[in-house]
């Protein structure tokens, strides 16, 4: 398959393609990508046969931050990526899987594109200096409002969530800002490397 227009490549064209970078080549990361697994809410795996394991070369160079700033600020935790690069066609299959449940607020239209089709986006959390993903009060694609960080607050102080998870949603955040990404209000995980109106505008998307 060849590129079909100017801003889309498709997804079996990029390992050869100086944009995109694989996270093999990122050191000190740990890889889980829980849509090559029946580990996800589908309970399927949804990647196979294609290699999701890639990101656009900018938001590589920001993990690779990231990196840097656990090993110095928490030595001995890990990144852990949950979901990278994720085809368009993936993200059609999980818009078509929650159509009529209520829950397509929690992705994003693959009409408009995903930022994880550019290859621009990371679901991530942190692994402590044993190997265990850190408490963070839910598991990754919980689809409740016990996930959403603009209401963490509320939630600490009802109990819901203790003050141990909340301190490691902010441990999350702050690598991952300082990195240059940003979050989103309702999923302590998911982060786009910068603005993803300007994404959509300029970079190529993954089909």
């Amino acid at each position: 398959m060849s590129i079909t227009g100017p801003l889309m490549v498709a997804s079996e064209d990029i390992a050869g393609d100086p944009e995109f970078r694989h996270l093999s080549t990122i050191a000190g990361i740990a890889v889980d990508l829980r849509y090559a697994t029946p580990n996800n809410f589908i309970g399927r795996d949804l990647y196979s046969p294609y290699d999701c394991a890639w990101l656009h070369v900018d938001a590589a160079a920001a993990l690779e931050r990231v990196v840097a700033w656990l090993h110095a600020k928490r030595p001995g935790c890990t990144a852990l990526i949950l979901d990278a690069l994720r085809p368009q066609r993936v993200q059609q299959q999980l818009w078509d899987a929650l159509e009529g449940t209520g829950l397509q607020m929690y992705l994003a239209n693959p009409e408009r594109g995903s930022i994880h089709s550019y290859g621009m986006a990371l679901d991530i959390t942190i692994l402590d200096e044993d190997g265990r993903e850190l408490d963070m009060g839910t598991g990754f694609d919980d689809m409740t409002e016990l996930s959403h960080p603009k209401l963490e607050e509320g939630f600490l102080q009802t109990g819901a969530l203790t003050e141990a998870q909340v301190a490691n949603r902010h441990l999350l955040r702050e690598a991952m800002f300082q990195a240059g990404f940003v979050g989103i209000n309702t999923e302590w995980w998911h982060f786009d490397c910068g603005d993803r109106n300007l994404v959509r505008q300029t970079f190529r998307r993954v089909l």
